[in-house]
């Protein structure tokens, strides 16, 4: 059984920061591509950003040069450094992960919400 477990959202003004954080636990080989998955209110859920288990990145157009995801392997560990929030960026935030334990599958978060207002 694997659990994906994120942590750091909240009520931020716009212009600030936040960094999300998302650990996979259980019986773990091998974790290949992490994302971060958003859906806000009425939208339907669109991929923010993913990193291989190389390191190469993709961002949607919206966040780049503001968001910057980042792992580490060490700790089965992804996060997203959210920089200049927008109201915008108001939105569940949802780890997403392709773990090998023992067989490969897909894996969600619970979700985290992320609150961009003045």
């Amino acid at each position: 059984q694997v659990q994906l477990v994120e942590s750091g959202g909240g009520l931020v003004q716009p212009g600030a920061s936040l960094r999300l954080s998302c650990a996979a636990f259980g019986s773990i080989v091998k974790i290949n591509t992490m994302r971060w998955y958003r859906q806000a209110p009425g939208n339907e859920r669109e991929l923010v950003a993913r990193i291989s288990i190389g390191g190469s990145t993709y961002y949607l157009n919206s966040v780049k040069g503001r968001f910057t995801i980042s792992r580490d392997s060490a700790k089965n560990t992804v996060y997203l450094q959210m920089d200049s929030l927008k109201p915008e960026d108001t939105a569940v935030y949802y780890c997403n992960a392709d773990i090998e334990a023992p067989t490969w599958n897909n894996y969600w978060g619970q979700g985290t919400q992320v609150t961009v207002s003045s």
